[in-house]
């Protein structure tokens, strides 16, 4: 397990939807994954080209019985970068957490 480290190439909307589903799982069809966010094929390939290029996912390609399909996964280093970034929005969302549990009565 990584430290709190942000990431800004994970935390991007769609790329953080993106790794909280691969990381869940070993792999996933890039056609469960496109239904799963609710994007179309260009953002979905848009986000996969970045993260793969930043290390941090792997793309394979397999043939199917009648069509080819790509499979997505996330790397090692990806489930690093993308651990770290959680547990850093974890610690700045804790950040408020004394002023929750204290909270100025109404008029002062």
């Amino acid at each position: 397990m990584t430290g709190p480290r942000f990431d800004e190439v994970i935390h991007a909307p769609n790329r953080l939807q993106i790794c909280a589903m691969l990381a869940a799982v070993e792999s996933m069809a890039f056609s469960t994954l496109r239904d799963a966010i609710d994007v179309s094929d260009s953002v979905l390939s848009k986000h996969v080209k970045i993260l793969q290029a930043a290390g941090y996912l792997e793309v394979t390609k397999a043939r199917g019985a009648s069509y080819p399909r790509t499979w997505i996964a996330l790397t090692g280093e990806g489930l690093q970068a993308y651990s770290g970034h959680i547990a850093e929005l974890r610690r700045i969302v804790e950040l408020g957490a004394p002023a929750r549990r204290d909270p100025v009565p109404p008029g002062e």
